[in-house]
């Protein structure tokens, strides 16, 4: 008996349907690929069915009732995706990521971090490029997902070595735009404004923009197109269902996206581990409120991040209900609410703000200033406040001060410091429950898994400790540990549908910002600055007879940072008799090279120094001939 992928309508044989050839005609000739409706003919069967299509044999076509999918314009040819950490992990802050393929690289964020407590002198630290440097043809272009300084800090910097396109939602390509101009950059920079919903195709990726909550409007995630498959990165997010502006989290679209299919999911980790969800930041309106009720007849001072435009909406929002003014001072704080006020982030009622110089021209209890300096920061406008530098605001006893945020991890001293000398001058401190976090607990962590279903889990954003509790999670709802990646800086993961793994490393670092000198201070003269700072110096000056080599002045020690002078005249006295006796040394063994004498000027002093104080200063001689 013939089966009836092999015979047609007129009982002739036919080949059957695959490998290479024509699949049976069952269709009417006017067929459009499209949806039939389910009407049933003569004989109950469907139309657009045919009788004889019983068997096992059923017709598909792409896109089958459902609107055809965009893709990425080539097929996976058997290459493999690169993703690319250039900074961000195992810390806060400085946050770049490559993703590579074939020719085409494009780059997530372009942040900068603070400078650590021994790094001193420096103002910034930003990351090495040096890979983009050494492939900056395929660089297309970079993707912001919001804009705090630990993500478009280094912007001005990087696209001096390498200028690439900007990509960016609303606000952040102000924020950015503002950083530019001050470094003259603003005609040299190509940006685009993108929506939410907008796909950007670059080389081989195409990039959509997903709408987030974060402590900073008009912040995004990206769902990353690629040919070997779709990486969703979370940007910093948090699930906020009643936002202060706009609407919540796209959640549907996330969830969208993961029934396409999702290669890998890179997720924000700073808050991994903390049980239960994020606060909405309404709540912290609600506190605010409350407060400016309970201290009706003070000033009051509130400190808060420039960058969260929320925060400060709130905060104008229940000055206006009571009837104060609002004073916006510090550098920052000024310019990103000119930004957002610009761009129709924020809502300031008529004759609400007014200039610090008009603030004596009003009582206490009609004030209100939003500062900066919530986390302790020595040169923000609240530290100035405190130490009493600051030339227009003066603290009084009576004043009520606010700090809308939580301490940084490693600024917890700043802090307290700052809340002690407010505390001293008779202020009323308030600190507590006056803040919720920008970044995702792990309910929310374990919804976006449970939405994308990622095959392959990349903690991101976090020190180590924060990096693995979300690995945790992620291994909780069914991720298998081998699909689990902890990378580090410079690391290169190789992924496709098929495998992953981490097959390199790239050259990564960071770069220091000192006034105007980008990278001219490195690892030996932050050793220097230390060493100076620790133990101070000893300078020695001595002036040699340029034919004979004898000593015609000196030696004489000069100190700075080691001991106070005057308190030890008997220590210097004995160290230049040293100095002297090593000299004498010298000259009795015919040393005349200037290198092998300063040898024996550090060794000796040295030796000297350490077995009467204990401490090793850096010593410096110099040499002069006559």
């Amino acid at each position: 008996m013939k089966t009836e992928n092999e015979m047609n309508n007129n009982g002739q044989r036919t080949p059957a349907a695959g490998n290479g050839t024509r699949k049976p005609n069952f269709r009417h000739k006017n067929y459009r690929y499209k949806a039939q409706p389910k009407k049933e003919g003569k004989d109950g069967q469907k139309q657009g069915q045919d009788k004889q299509t019983k068997g096992n044999y059923k017709p598909q076509f792409r896109g089958q009732g459902k609107p055809a999918l965009k893709r990425p314009r080539k097929t996976n040819n058997g290459s493999k995706l690169k993703i690319i950490p250039l900074g961000g992990l195992e810390q806060i802050g400085m946050n770049i990521t490559a993703f590579e393929y074939e020719d085409s690289i494009i780059v997530v964020d372009c942040g900068l971090s603070f400078p650590e407590d021994d790094m001193y002198g420096i103002d910034l630290v930003i990351p090495d490029i040096t890979y983009l440097k050494d492939n900056i043809d395929k660089v297309k272009g970079f993707f912001i997902t919001h804009g705090h300084e630990d993500h478009i800090g280094a912007i001005p910097y990087v696209l001096k070595e390498v200028n690439a396109p900007i990509y960016a939602t609303k606000l952040t390509n102000g924020i950015i735009e503002h950083k530019l101009k001050e470094h003259n950059m603003l005609t040299k920079v190509k940006r685009k404004v993108v929506k939410y919903g907008q796909h950007i195709n670059l080389g081989c990726f195409r990039v959509e923009f997903i709408k987030t909550n974060h402590s900073i409007q008009d912040a995004a995630a990206l769902a990353i197109y690629s040919p070997a498959g779709i990486v969703v990165h979370t940007g910093d997010f948090k699930v906020d269902y009643t936002p202060v502006f706009g609407d919540a989290i796209d959640l549907q679209r996330f969830g969208e996206i993961g029934k396409k299919g999702v290669l890998a999911l890179m997720c924000d980790s700073t808050n991994a581990e903390r049980p239960g969800f994020t606060m909405s930041e309404k709540t912290v309106g609600r506190t605010i409120d409350a407060i400016f009720d309970d201290n009706k007849n003070s000033r009051i001072i509130i400190a808060t991040f420039a960058s969260n435009v929320d925060r400060v909406q709130q905060i104008i929002n229940a000055a206006y209900k009571n009837g104060r003014k609002v004073i916006v001072e510090g550098r920052s704080m000024v310019n990103i609410i000119g930004t957002a006020s610009e761009l129709g982030y924020i809502n300031i009622p008529d004759n609400t703000l007014i200039d610090i110089e008009q603030l004596k021209n009003y009582p206490d209890e009609q004030t209100v200033i939003i500062t900066t300096g919530s986390q302790g920061e020595s040169m923000a406008a609240l530290s100035r406040m405190a130490s009493g530098i600051h030339r227009k605001v003066t603290i009084k006893p009576n004043d009520t001060i606010v700090l809308s945020s939580n301490p940084i991890p490693g600024n917890e001293k700043a802090v307290s410091n700052i809340i002690n000398e407010l505390s001293m001058k008779g202020a009323k401190v308030i600190f507590q429950d006056v803040h919720v976090s920008g970044h995702a607990c792990q309910e929310e962590i374990k919804l976006i898994y449970s939405l994308v279903r990622p095959k392959y889990a990349i903690p991101v954003h976090g020190e180590y400790r924060h990096l693995i509790a979300q690995a945790r999670v992620a291994e909780e709802l069914g991720i298998d540990k081998d699909n689990i990646f902890i990378l580090s800086s410079g690391d290169v993961l190789e992924l496709d549908e098929e495998s992953a793994a981490v097959t390199g490393k790239v050259h990564t670092g960071a770069i220091m910002v000192d006034g105007l000198g980008v990278g001219d201070v490195g690892n030996i003269v932050l050793r220097d600055r230390q060493h100076l700072a620790e133990d101070g110096i000893i300078i020695v000056v001595l002036t040699l007879e340029g034919g004979s080599g004898q000593v015609l002045a000196g030696p004489d020690i000069v100190s700075r940072g080691f001991v106070y002078v005057r308190g030890a005249e008997t220590l210097m006295e004995e160290a230049k008799q040293v100095l002297d006796e090593r000299m004498q040394y010298c000259m009795d063994k015919g040393i005349t090279d200037w290198g092998k004498i300063k040898t024996e000027i550090k060794d000796s002093l040295s030796d000297f120094v350490w077995k009467e104080t204990k401490r090793r200063p850096m010593i410096m001689p110099i040499i002069m001939e006559v």
